[in-house]
């Protein structure tokens, strides 16, 4: 039994659904909302934030410039540290752009002051969400997606050309 040709096309477009899919999920200009702030505050607000480590919280920033911020976080059952974070994607929310800067790494569940500041003449939102490279897959899960639909449109490919291939030869000796 020959492999029909249109089984390339099939297995090509599922490839190409694969890709899309993780095109969008990576962001596709719209960023991922998962991970965006649930709180916000402004420059210079003390806030108390419930921070769970399991959550895997972050500090994001929203602003048109640079800045030069500072953050503190205080409070709680123990010491939590701020880590900065880099690579990490931007997150838009209701036409808002979030960039994460900070990780938060908290030893306890528990209620946190934060305080962050920055000294240049810009209009500047702070907000707290979750970890976006760990949040919903990360980036792990659109790459999954994107490389299996690669490997089945290869695989699918090769099946395909290899029994139509095996085919002719039968057909060629007389079978």
């Amino acid at each position: 039994m020959t492999p029909p040709l249109w089984w390339l096309g099939a297995v090509w477009g599922v490839a190409a659904v694969c890709l899309i899919i993780a095109a969008v999920m990576f962001g596709g200009g719209s960023g991922a909302s998962g991970p965006a702030p649930t709180k916000t505050f402004a420059s210079g607000e003390r806030v108390t934030v419930p921070i769970d480590p399991a959550d895997k919280p972050a500090v994001y920033i929203a602003s048109d410039t640079a800045v030069n911020y500072s953050c503190e976080i205080s409070g709680g059952p123990g010491p939590a540290k701020l880590a900065k974070t880099a690579g990490v994607p931007k997150v838009t929310e209701g036409g808002t752009v979030w960039q994460q800067f900070l990780v938060i790494n908290a030893p306890a569940r528990g209620d946190y002051q934060l305080t962050c500041t920055h000294q240049e003449q810009a209009t500047v939102r702070y907000g707290i969400g979750r970890d976006a490279s760990s949040s919903d897959g990360g980036t792990t899960t659109p790459l999954l997606i994107g490389g299996a639909g690669l490997l089945a449109a290869i695989i699918g490919t090769v099946v395909v050309l290899a029994g139509r291939s095996a085919s002719r030869k039968r057909l060629a000796v007389g079978g």
